[in-house]
């Protein structure tokens, strides 16, 4: 009986889909992951947003850095190193296990998903982790030094071309799997929430896919969305060079204004409650709360309250 679906990718969005883990019982929940950022590296399929999600769920994440595992060693990437191999993508020695793993299970005829779930049961959780489609979605941004994959503009370049626009390859071609589609499909269920994630390369990916996108507009539940946005910057992540490069204010209200009429409503920070004023009868509703997720008490909190703004909104 699937209540909620959430879309979510990074870091903010592995933060919310933990507080509505915690509330929600594994059949309620469904959780819609960005594979745009997927790609291979050193012979291994690297899906960065899923594996934070993982991490997250599992209480293994690495809450200094935001990504990668906790209580991490780097041997392997110390001796590439010394071998004079390629370094640029950290990853550490558990992260490569945990690759390993999802290789040998992809090797093996299991599908993306399957895989996905395979090390997610590995690791203790019930909650359903879903990759947005099987078949591969790659976001290229589009730059002042041309187009680059994602994993060269985010970590090889530190975000410093100025972006352009964004391309996700493979997305005409892509389906979402029968696991996400049976989810948004279901007949209990409550009401769909974007997580605070990059707008443009987190959830941009998972609307590009087309069946997703029908699904969403065709909806009969509230669609709700939390803005990575706090205070004219954000928390994490390039999301605020992009709105500024893109030519939009760094705010909500952008945020809002690029979701439209696609989403009924989005939450805000505190900090923001002066966007209130700026809002016009074309924005969705803007949802004032505390977003800043410091703490786990911070993710049940804002989950909570997003599940209460579910419950409130009309059906559609």
């Amino acid at each position: 009986m699937t209540r909620i679906v959430a879309l979510c990718g990074g870091v903010g969005g592995a933060k919310l889909a933990y507080g509505l883990a915690q509330l929600l019982r594994p059949e309620e929940l469904a959780l819609v992951v960005n594979t745009g950022d997927d790609f291979e590296h050193l012979g291994l399929t690297i899906c960065p947003d899923i594996d934070t999600v993982t991490y997250t769920l599992a209480e293994k994440e690495n809450a200094a850095h935001g990504w990668g595992r906790n209580a991490e060693s780097w041997h392997v990437m110390e001796e590439l190193g010394a071998l004079q191999s390629d370094t640029w993508f950290k990853l550490g020695d558990k992260d490569i296990a945990l690759h390993l793993t999802r290789l040998q299970l992809l090797n093996h005829g299991k599908s993306l998903t399957q895989a996905t779930q395979a090390v997610a049961a590995k690791l203790g959780i019930k909650h359903r982790i879903l990759p947005m489609s099987d078949t591969p979605v790659r976001t290229m941004v589009l730059t002042d030094q041309g187009e680059l994959a994602f994993q060269d503009y985010f970590v090889r370049l530190r975000c410093e071309p100025k972006v352009t626009g964004f391309r996700f390859a493979g997305a005409d071609r892509a389906r979402a799997s029968a696991e996400v589609m049976a989810a948004l499909s279901a007949p209990d269920l409550q009401g769909v929430i974007f997580c605070p994630s990059n707008p443009y390369v987190s959830i941009g990916p998972i609307l590009a896919i087309a069946d997703i996108r029908r699904a969403l507009e065709a909806r009969r539940v509230p669609l709700i969305a939390v803005s990575p946005i706090v205070g004219g910057q954000a928390l994490k992540g390039p999301a605020g060079k992009m709105l500024r490069e893109l030519g939009r204010d760094i705010s909500s209200l952008s945020v809002a204004r690029l979701y439209g009429n696609l989403v009924d409503a989005l939450v805000i920070d505190e900090q923001d409650r002066s966007l209130l004023q700026q809002r016009t009868t074309t924005d969705p509703e803007l949802v004032v709360t505390r977003t800043v997720m410091s703490a786990r008490e911070d993710r049940v909190a804002l989950a909570r309250r997003c599940l209460a703004l579910v419950e409130r909104l009309p059906l559609g």
